[in-house]
């Protein structure tokens, strides 16, 4: 389990600008936190050495590139062995149609979030990535109508 690390006031207010735009430039998140463009560049600095940020992503419309549906597939692996689940875990995540996947208790082992163009994408990658794979025993897949992005992680102040 990943340790906590302590975080001040300015660290917290430097974290929530930044969750909303990442692009703000040094300057401007100093001035916005009342800090040197310094002091701010080594406080970024430490929250990345420290783990607290993990990187920087560039968010794309999936049907804008001709992946319009989404869905999640359940994955049953059996048996449930870390030689079997490295290589499983490895492939999925190489999958250009894979954009999440998580490890989970209960029946289903897996979570794979995917996007893809339509149905019959998603029949081929099911059965040419998924149930082919001999590790795999079920996989179950669920549509997404729609998606909503939920909230930052750390509320405005």
């Amino acid at each position: 389990m990943a340790e906590s690390v302590v975080l001040d006031p300015v660290d917290l207010h430097i974290l929530r600008l930044l969750q909303n735009d990442a692009r703000t430039t040094y300057r401007d998140l100093a001035a916005e936190v009342g800090v040197a463009p310094s002091t701010c560049l080594d406080r970024v600095a430490r929250l990345r050495r420290t783990g607290v940020i993990l990187g920087y992503q560039l968010r794309v419309d999936p049907a804008k590139l001709g992946r319009g549906l989404q869905a999640l597939l359940s994955v049953q692996v059996r048996p449930h062995r870390r030689d079997l689940i490295g290589p499983f875990v490895e492939r999925v995540r190489a999958l250009p149609e894979s954009r999440s996947l998580f490890h989970l208790t209960g029946p289903d082992d897996y979570l794979v979030h995917v996007t893809v163009a339509d149905t019959a994408d998603l029949q081929r990658l099911v059965l040419d990535e998924f149930t082919s794979r001999p590790e795999v025993a079920r996989v179950e897949t669920r549509l997404i109508f729609q998606q909503w992005d939920c909230g930052p992680l750390l509320p405005p102040t």
